[in-house]
């Protein structure tokens, strides 16, 4: 290592940190208050069931079975009140 001029800083050591999260704003379904990443009411204790995960234009997830229960009585996202408009449907591996 070579000599540095005075009132200049070495740099010894760096160590990187990070943060990963899913590009989701709640894990939690709030309309039946279980984990998105696992199935809905509808759907426990049910085998073969494809519990779905249904992801707004505001990036709110939610199970597919409970949002289509809760859009037969209003048309608005569950958290936000914003108009409900579907961005994507995947299952909760293609996250």
């Amino acid at each position: 290592m070579s000599e540095s001029a005075p009132g200049t800083i070495a740099l010894k050591q760096w160590n990187a940190t990070a943060l990963w999260a899913w590009d989701i704003q709640a894990d939690v379904c709030s309309i039946c208050r279980n984990l998105v990443m696992v199935p809905c009411l509808d759907c426990t204790g049910k085998p073969n069931c494809d519990c779905t995960i249904s992801w707004g234009e505001c990036m709110h997830a939610f199970h597919t079975h409970c949002l289509q229960r809760w859009l037969k009585i209003r048309s608005a996202c569950p958290v936000d009140n914003t108009p409900w408009q579907l961005k994507r449907v995947c299952s909760p591996n293609e996250q």
